[in-house]
């Protein structure tokens, strides 16, 4: 690893945090704090830290074996898009309303380059523009309290983001959809564009827990 900011805590927490995210490391998998030194390469201090950071988030877990990685349930995510969809639908309304030209140029290039890397098949590119697409929504939609509220919680779906854009079929989908939604807000058709956001989520739910 390489750290060049300020805290080396926050730098290893935001490693392991995103590794724990990501799946990388798996629910009931027991880390130890001498195992994530050597494969940091840090002293035990900020990995300490960083476990009970993790601990805080409920991520992970203490056991007499070590911790364990709680990670993100199918329950969390699930519980976590009803709370997104009823948040997501306020910031899009906001950003129908507070959107500059240049945050529906970004929304449009984020279809565009989501329509691309489907054709090539590239999930990780799909799946970076799939919170790119969210992200520009956020940003725009004129409210810090949504955009901090929806940023973290789409942040915390990554693993499950993944899951639903993994077929082909799945993927399509997801693109077919985030261009609805642009058509619908690039319109300023709010009920429309409230209405395929609501769908969206709830269908990538199903896309990536099967319900």
């Amino acid at each position: 690893m390489d750290y060049k900011t300020v805290s080396l805590s926050d730098q290893v927490f935001e490693h392991l945090e995103a590794d724990i995210l990501s799946g990388k490391y798996r629910r009931g998998e027991i880390v130890t704090e001498m195992q994530l030194c050597s494969e940091l390469g840090v002293s035990r201090t900020p990995v300490r830290e960083a476990l009970r950071r993790l601990f805080q988030e409920h991520l992970v877990e203490d056991t007499p074996k070590g911790t364990m990685v709680l990670g993100i349930t199918p329950k969390d995510y699930r519980d976590m898009s009803e709370i997104r969809l009823r948040i997501e639908e306020l910031a899009v309304v906001g950003f129908i309303k507070n959107a500059t030209d240049e945050n529906l140029k970004e929304l449009k290039e984020a279809v565009d380059f989501q329509e691309f890397y489907l054709s090539r098949g590239d999930v990780d590119h799909l799946k970076a523009l799939d919170g790119r697409f969210h992200d520009v929504i956020y940003s725009g939609c004129g409210s810090i309290v949504l955009k901090d509220t929806l940023t973290p919680l789409h942040k915390k779906i990554q693993q499950y983001r993944r899951n639903a854009l993994q077929t082909p079929e799945g993927a399509a989908n997801s693109v077919r959809e985030h261009k609805e939604i642009f058509e619908a807000v690039a319109a300023r058709d709010e009920q429309a564009a409230v209405e395929m956001i609501r769908q969206h989520i709830r269908n990538a739910v199903r896309r990536a827990v099967g319900e």
